[in-house]
């Protein structure tokens, strides 16, 4: 029994390693392709499900300026954009800058459209309510990006620094993405 536990301790191990290595380039890239696939479909009318929400959001935020098929073009570069700049990993930062200001014109329509999202029965999402609902699972994938971006520190549980998907070096067990966010540092035991 003692054989199979090392045999498994030295599997977990790798995994571990493996997924502290490629874990965040792979939810990177899997995000970039969501907004890449979804920007795509917005520039093709009649094709995006959430082509009405995203004309009417973008409609409301900017108090009727920008509306219609201009307003849709524009959430679609943006949204394509982000894709490409995620997939590719260049220019990383400004993609993540792109993503925190879709991500307020993503999870508007919570405010904005409540009563449409949550029309079903006993007030159950609609499918456009599920739609945005989803994008709460995106905004927590891009703060974990976010955190693996350059200069982020992401702290693996054998205690080595993993930066962009990289090992650096073997430290005491820090995280510094809460300083770096403006946070109040956890406290070590």
């Amino acid at each position: 029994m003692n054989s199979f536990n090392a045999h498994a301790d030295r599997w977990s191990a790798r995994v571990s390693q493996w997924l502290a290595r490629y874990s965040i380039d792979l939810l990177r890239i899997s995000l970039g392709l969501v907004f890449l696939g979804f920007g795509m479909l917005k520039f093709v009318p009649g094709l995006s499900p959430a082509e009405d929400l995203a004309t009417d959001t973008m409609g409301a935020l900017t108090l009727g300026l920008i509306s219609g098929g201009i307003g849709l073009t524009l959430v679609a570069a943006l949204e394509t954009s982000i894709g490409v700049l995620l997939i590719t990993g260049r220019y990383l930062r400004l993609g993540l800058g792109l993503l925190a200001l879709a991500m307020i014109g993503i999870l508007s329509p919570l405010v904005l459209f409540p009563d449409r999202l949550f029309a079903g029965p006993t007030h159950a999402p609609t499918l456009e309510g599920q739609y945005v609902l989803k994008d709460i699972v995106l905004l927590a994938a891009v703060l974990v990006v976010a955190v693996g971006a350059p200069d982020g520190r992401v702290v693996t549980a054998r205690d080595e620094v993993v930066t962009a998907g990289r090992d650096i070096e073997s430290q005491p067990r820090v995280i510094d993405a809460p300083r770096r966010l403006g946070l109040p540092m956890p406290q070590e035991h």
